[in-house]
């Protein structure tokens, strides 16, 4: 399955809206990519909004791909005859505002100055992403979505979308996901991102004509890991094995073997992602707050009279963002009117289970999403 993979720009003129910061940012580069056939009623359209540090290639292959070994973070969910079907809906995937992956973000050129904008680029919220986003749909000409899907980070567009833009979305499948980031969340991404800012090559940001703050990110990125994963995944996977079933060295190399997997995991990403990214990223996930109004965002109160219908998934094992806050965020919706449904599913695999191939994840959005009535 072939993708159709773009770019979007676009000015932000006088009339257009601020960023909720207040900060008039321009132009704007958003890319994504497309899978599937748009219906000429227009109305069998799908949005997916992807994780912290995911990015617009959702699924499928690319044509200049021939060996077909780079698919999509959910290619086991999307596609021809799969649990979100591609001969049934058009799928549209935006890689978020503020990331590096395409979209504009801290690493893009900034027009006044020839460089990196680094920390010259404004704040960006999840409300802001949800806007780029809303560009893109208008662009393609789709006034209404058939849904809006999303895990984690991308859970938290979700519901920005249903307040934002109730009107557009007929349903809504939001994934191990919260409406607002617990103390613990945002401790632990404050801990990354001192992880990032005290590496000397960080720079206040400036980095981009030298090496990078790699160890930094790495750090960064091996704290945010352990959040992703379980008490008991971890057992499974490693419990005390040692590197290469080796004695201690009694030093401090790696002897046990989920030393070197976060250290390989760290260092991956620190390959491919940018770590002012990652700043900006965490700090818009820690301002998200469902039930509450940042400037222009709107409230849990302005669903009054939608008629979305939402799903509300959750994981046993999630200690990111654990069962309790998905029942907060049923409870929440059901206050408010709303057609809610919830399941939260057994697994040990902690808050990156939806990440991973379950055929009950599958066949629950594929029965949900076909029980929804075309427009």
């Amino acid at each position: 399955m072939k993708v159709s993979k773009e770019t979007f720009s676009y000015e932000v003129t006088e009339d257009s809206q601020l960023l909720d910061s207040g900060i008039r940012l321009s132009p704007i580069t958003i890319a994504y990519e497309t899978l599937g056939e748009l219906n000429e009623a227009r109305d069998n359209a799908i949005l997916i909004c992807h994780a912290f540090s995911g990015d617009s290639h959702v699924a499928g292959f690319y044509e200049d791909d021939p060996q077909e070994s780079n698919p999509g973070w959910w290619n086991f969910m999307v596609g021809p005859g799969k649990g979100i079907n591609t001969d049934k809906y058009f799928i549209v995937c935006c890689n978020i505002l503020g990331s590096c992956m395409g979209s504009t973000g801290p690493s893009s050129i900034n027009p006044k100055t020839g460089k990196p904008y680094g920390l010259d680029f404004p704040m960006v919220t999840i409300g802001d992403m949800v806007v780029s986003q809303k560009q893109v749909l208008d662009h393609l000409g789709i006034t209404r979505l058939h849904s809006v899907i999303g895990g984690s980070v991308g859970g938290m567009q979700v519901l920005e979308w249903c307040v934002r833009y109730p009107e557009m979305v007929k349903s809504a499948i939001p994934i191990a996901t919260t409406m607002r980031h617990s103390a613990l969340a945002i401790a632990f991404n404050e801990v990354a991102r001192q992880a990032i800012m005290v590496d000397p090559n960080w720079n206040k940001g400036d980095y981009y004509q030298n090496p990078g703050p790699d160890l930094g990110l790495a750090v960064a990125r091996m704290i945010g890991h352990v959040t992703y994963l379980s008490d008991e995944a971890m057992r499974r996977k490693f419990g005390r094995k040692r590197q290469d079933n080796k004695d201690f060295s009694f030093n401090f190399e790696a002897n046990f073997q989920v030393e070197s997997y976060l250290r390989y995991q760290g260092s991956k990403f620190a390959a491919r992602f940018d770590a002012n990214s990652v700043l900006y990223i965490s700090k818009a996930a820690d301002y998200f707050d469902l039930a509450d109004k940042i400037n222009t965002r709107e409230s849990l109160q302005d669903l009054q009279g939608s008629h979305s219908k939402f799903l509300v998934i959750s994981y046993t094992s999630d200690w990111l963002y654990p069962t309790y806050q998905a029942k907060e965020l049923v409870q929440a919706l059901k206050r408010t009117g709303q057609d809610v449904s919830f399941c939260e599913i057994e697994a040990d695999c902690g808050h990156d289970a939806f990440l991973i191939k379950d055929s009950r994840l599958t066949n629950l959005l594929e029965g949900f999403l076909d029980g929804i009535e075309p427009s």
